[in-house]
């Protein structure tokens, strides 16, 4: 589920709405801005627009200030210059901590707690990634070490690490156009093809990490009255099912990338070229696992329906970089479909504990949209039909 900034305006959802129209309309011509706002609506786990903007209306305002002795201090670590301006909190907390925003006399930076933050790869590691990236023709936001030379400090009880803010829009939402999708192929292609060595795989992409069974999860969320626990319970089939593609296949050998390269971590420059940010979970996958998990995030739109033209416009674009594209089977999609089953245990697990008001409403949508739109492997089939 897509999350709202703290500070979400209606501005932003309107451009991204628009942007979701041409990919919508490779997949339906007759789509309307009024089906891609109902769209765009669904992914943030709303019913219709008109919810998604009372929403925006609520949260309008809402984002944290930082104590200025704190933006000061963190500012002076990673001298960044003179703080010019309160550093705002910009997204509640993710699985690595909170993102901010902090303008100095040097100009504006994105800066993020590390709180929570597992790494795959070291700190070093994954910026060593970026600065391959951007010197092959990746746009970025430039990370930026402190003082000291470090990438992760600690500050007034945080980690903490910079990057240098890129002028983007707000973030994309799948189905894109064919462009974009030829922009994301290019992307992986560029980063496989960096070839920088890694000595495993993304334990999320690698393996099963809950440890309890999906009944036994679906049994505790209905003794507790979860308002999605039937949904749970239903999904228990597909949910081992997709946990089981690609299990008796043979890994094939990794490459450090990116890991995350979805929608979210995207965003578009004013002229138009594709920014890519949410490096922090950087690690080894292999590249055909990796463009089999992008084509899940990227080509398949509202209700299932798979984007043959994104598709097909995606893997283009990684052959045109390439000059090939990694072998394309159900297997490929091994890893995507762990990381999904993973992903939805991991939420599933934070709704039951989730404390507040405002987080078990939050937790609750989440969870409600991922079961809605869990894909099955009937669409990794046809996404692989889509590109034959």
């Amino acid at each position: 589920m897509k999350t709202l900034p703290d500070n979400p305006h209606l501005d932003h959802l309107r451009q991204q709405a628009k942007e979701l129209l041409a990919g919508l309309r490779d997949v339906d011509p007759t789509a309307t801005l009024a089906d891609a706002q109902a769209a765009l609506a669904g992914q943030y786990g709303f019913h219709t627009w008109p919810e998604l903007k009372a929403e925006v209306d609520r949260m309008h305002g809402q984002a944290d200030t930082a104590d200025p002795s704190l933006a000061r201090a963190v500012a002076d670590r990673f001298d960044l210059g003179s703080v010019a301006g309160p550093m705002r909190s910009l997204a509640r907390p993710d699985d690595i901590g909170r993102r901010w925003s902090i303008t100095t006399d040097r100009g504006r930076f994105t800066i993020r707690t590390m709180d929570t933050w597992l790494p795959i790869v070291d700190a070093d590691t994954d910026v060593a990634l970026q600065l391959a990236a951007a010197a092959a023709g990746v746009l970025l936001p430039t990370p930026v070490r402190s003082r000291d030379g470090e990438v992760v400090e600690s500050v007034g009880g945080h980690r903490w690490r910079a990057y240098h803010q890129l002028p983007a829009g707000p973030p994309l939402a799948a189905p894109v156009s064919a462009a974009v999708a030829g922009a994301v192929g290019d992307v992986l292609a560029t980063l496989h093809g960096l070839a920088l060595p890694v000595d495993r795989v993304s334990p999320w992409h690698a393996r099963r990490l809950g440890p309890a069974s999906w009944a036994g999860l679906a049994a505790t969320a209905t003794a507790r009255q979860a308002p999605w626990a039937g949904q749970l319970a239903a999904a228990v089939p597909a949910l081992e099912d997709l946990a089981a593609v690609g299990r008796d296949v043979p890994v094939p050998d990794p490459v450090l990338t990116h890991n995350t390269l979805g929608p979210a971590q995207t965003r578009l420059a004013p002229d138009g070229r594709l920014v890519v940010v949410g490096w922090e979970h950087s690690g080894g996958q292999p590249p055909a696992w990796e463009l089999a998990n992008a084509l899940l995030d990227w080509a398949v739109a509202p209700h299932g329906r798979v984007d043959a033209v994104g598709a097909r416009a995606l893997v283009d674009g990684y052959r045109r970089r390439a000059g090939g594209v990694p072998t394309r089977c159900l297997a490929d999609f091994r890893g995507a479909a762990t990381g999904l089953v993973n992903y939805v245990y991991e939420q599933v697990e934070a709704a039951l504990a989730a404390e507040t008001t405002e987080d078990r409403r939050y937790a609750d949508r989440g969870v409600r949209h991922l079961l809605t739109h869990l894909p099955t492997r009937t669409t990794l089939e046809r996404l692989l039909d889509a590109v034959a």
